[in-house]
C-alpha cells in the first residue's frame, strides 16, 4: 500500500495586480476570483497581491476563504524613519501571509540592489512572512549566454544568512525580465531547465529537508493559453500571474488548469 503522504505535490497560483486598480476596484476583483477559485482547495494556494492600499479591503474579502493574501513589496526594517515604506509587522496585521520581493519592475525602475532584496527577504522570514523571492535574467544576459550564471548569483545573493525555522516556506520565482508585460511567455521546456539550475542552487544552499521547503514557480507572460505547458513539468511549482490575473475567467482558467495537475498528480500517489 502505499504511503498516502509520499511525494504528494503542492502548487501556487499567485496574482500581481501591480498599480492597476483603485482600492475599489480591487476590493470587487476580489470578490470575483475568491467566488470562482473558491472550491480549488486540494493541494493548490492561490494568493491575491493587491496594492498596498487596498491590503485591508481586499483582506477583508478574503478572510476566512482558501485564498491567501500578498502584499508586493515591503522595508528591510522591523520601524523607524523611514518615509513612505511598510513594514513586515503592518503586512501581517492586515493579513498578508506571503510578501513578494526583488520584482524586477523594482530592480529596474527603483534601483532595488541585490544587498536591498536580500535584507527584505531576512526581514520577512524573521517576521513570520512567505517570501516570493523574483530572479531571472534580461534579454541581453541571455543573448550571451549568462542566463543561469545571473539567475544563480540572484538566488545566492537573496537568500544570503537566510535560516527556514520548524515549518517556514519560501517561494522563488523565475521571472524573464525580458518577457513581463510582452505577451511572449518563455518556452515551458526551457523555463524548466532554469528551474532544475534554481533548485540545484537551492541544494547547496540548505539541507535537503528545508530546501523542499523552498518552492519555484515561473512569472512572466502566463496566460489562460499557455498555462497547460507550464503545468505539464513538475519542476515548475505554480505561476506568478500578472496582466491575466486582472481577468477573472482568464485567472479561472489558470487556477483550474494548474488544480486539475495537482489533483491528477496526488491521485497517482496515493
Amino acid at each position: 500500500m502505499k504511503n498516502p503522504g509520499r511525494n504528494l505535490i503542492k502548487r501556487y497560483v499567485i496574482a500581481n495586480w501591480k498599480m492597476q486598480l483603485s482600492v475599489a476596484e480591487s476590493e470587487t476583483l476580489a470578490l470575483d476570483e475568491l467566488a470562482s477559485c473558491g472550491e480549488m482547495n486540494e493541494g493548490l494556494e492561490v494568493v491575491i497581491c493587491p496594492s498596498f492600499t487596498a491590503l485591508e479591503r481586499v483582506g477583508k474579502a478574503v478572510k476566512g476563504s482558501l485564498c491567501a493574501l500578498g502584499a508586493q513589496d515591503l522595508f528591510w526594517e522591523a520601524k523607524g524613519q523611514y518615509t513612505g515604506e511598510v513594514s513586515a509587522a503592518t503586512l501581517k496585521e492586515l493579513g498578508a501571509k506571503y510578501v513578494i520581493v526583488g520584482h524586477s519592475e523594482r530592480r529596474q525602475h527603483l534601483g532595488e540592489t541585490d544587498l536591498m532584496i536580500n535584507k527584505k527577504v531576512l526581514q520577512a522570514v524573521k517576521s513570520g512572512l512567505v517570501p516570493i523571492v523574483c530572479v531571472g535574467e534580461t534579454k541581453e544576459e541571455r543573448r550571451t549566454g549568462k542566463r543561469d550564471a545571473v539567475v544563480e548569483r540572484q538566488v545566492r545573493a537573496a537568500l544570503q544568512g537566510v535560516k527556514l525555522v520548524g515549518s517556514q516556506e519560501l517561494l522563488i520565482a523565475y521571472e524573464p525580465v525580458w518577457v513581463i508585460g510582452t505577451g511572449q511567455a518563455v518556452d515551458p521546456e526551457d523555463a524548466a531547465r532554469s528551474h532544475m539550475v534554481i533548485r540545484e542552487t537551492l541544494r547547496d544552499l540548505f539541507p535537503e529537508p528545508v530546501a523542499q521547503r523552498a518552492h519555484i514557480i515561473y512569472g512572466g507572460s502566463v496566460d489562460s493559453k499557455n498555462i497547460d505547458g507550464f503545468v505539464r513539468f513538475p519542476e515548475i511549482e505554480g505561476v506568478l500571474v500578472g496582466g491575466a490575473s486582472l481577468k477573472p475567467r482568464e485567472f479561472l482558467r489558470i487556477a483550474s488548469v494548474t488544480w486539475q495537475a495537482v489533483i491528477k498528480h496526488n491521485i497517482s500517489k496515493r
